[in-house]
């Protein structure tokens, strides 16, 4: 599936015996063809998938998902569990158990990969760097599809009649910014820390020539769509990102929660005018490379519920949801890279 370990169900199931309950004209069949509809006509909107896609990931031919979202079949119990866990995966669940959120920790700590073999092993390193430049841009709105993101990565000369030139130079200055971030890992080995410098420097790559302030930080207030928690004040930002500096670099006991209060924390400082959601990201990279476990690939058909559990986060200081997801993103990568 999308993530990997997957946890207690989103509960779609579990109201139904409130649902019969409060109508006694309660018709299963109906219930249960209204919910099948609903959930897949979600995971499609949420995805960009086409029915053929979605098709695929069930495991079934696309006729029976036709006839699914028309209502005029309801699924086999098995296939109406395949379809509760992956529109869990694509849009949320409301909690996790801890035993379920441990079991998915400790499932992504047992993959491991460090800067070193990355920068040693070119395949590696530019099918990690293909999959990462597309899923983060196309989080942020790129249309590249993945062989336009491989074409221009493999050819600096080439342009892309049908996409813009700032998706083109998104794509290549996130190469040269996870390059940069890997040479520093690599070279620095265990002497390596994170700096307000280091980020700044990150950010100028990520952005070179996209803004006109990239490695600056902003000197204004900014509102996120969707988000719940307002920003940091622009004066609080220099402050701010070095006591997050201070964090990173303490030593723990917990890599993956480290790395979802990080990337929370990061997010909600929101340092940069623009860029900050592929910066925030490339650090995730960094910190799990820094503590040689699998980087954690956001995917661009979960973006819907990393937006949520990272509000989640902030909003409620409550990180176990961003954590499971992490922990699920590295799952992810070690199974893109390892086919």
């Amino acid at each position: 599936m999308l993530g990997g370990v997957t946890a207690e169900t989103s509960g779609t199931f579990t109201k139904l015996p409130e649902v019969i309950a409060n109508n006694r004209k309660f018709d299963y069949n109906i219930f249960m063809k209204e919910t099948i509809k609903h959930q897949l006509e979600e995971v499609l909107h949420y995805t960009g998938w086409t029915q053929e896609q979605l098709a695929y990931q069930l495991g079934v031919p696309a006729r029976t998902v036709f006839a699914w979202l028309n209502q005029q079949t309801i699924p086999r119990l098995a296939n109406q569990r395949r379809i509760e866990d992956i529109y869990r995966e694509v849009v949320g669940q409301a909690s996790v158990h801890p035993e379920a959120l441990e079991q998915a920790k400790h499932s992504a700590l047992t993959h491991h990969m460090t800067a070193h073999e990355l920068v040693a092993n070119r395949e590696l390193l530019d099918a990690l760097t293909l999959q990462m430049t597309y899923h983060t841009n196309s989080i942020e709105g790129s249309t590249m599809t993945v062989d336009d993101v491989r074409t221009v990565l493999d050819d600096d000369q080439a342009v892309l009649a049908n996409k813009t030139a700032i998706e083109q130079l998104e794509a290549r200055n996130h190469r040269t910014a996870l390059n940069y971030l890997l040479d520093q890992l690599n070279n620095q080995g265990g002497n390596f820390h994170w700096t307000v410098d280091l980020i700044q420097q990150l950010h100028l790559r990520l952005m070179n020539s996209v803004v006109s302030d990239a490695g600056v930080f902003r000197r204004y207030g900014v509102r996120v769509l969707g988000a719940s928690v307002p920003r940091v004040n622009h004066a609080s930002v220099p402050d701010k990102l070095a006591e997050l500096i201070d964090f990173i670099n303490k030593p723990s006991d917990d890599p993956i929660g480290r790395i979802a209060y990080t990337h929370a924390r990061y997010e909600l400082i929101h340092p940069f005018s623009d860029g900050n959601g592929r910066t925030g990201r490339l650090i995730m990279l960094g910190q799990a490379l820094q503590d040689k476990l699998m980087p954690p690939l956001v995917t661009r058909e979960r973006r819907q519920v990393y937006y949520r559990y990272l509000d989640q986060a902030n909003r409620d200081e409550d990180y176990r949801l961003l954590e499971l997801f992490i922990a699920e993103s590295m799952l992810a990568a070690d199974r893109l890279l390892n086919h």
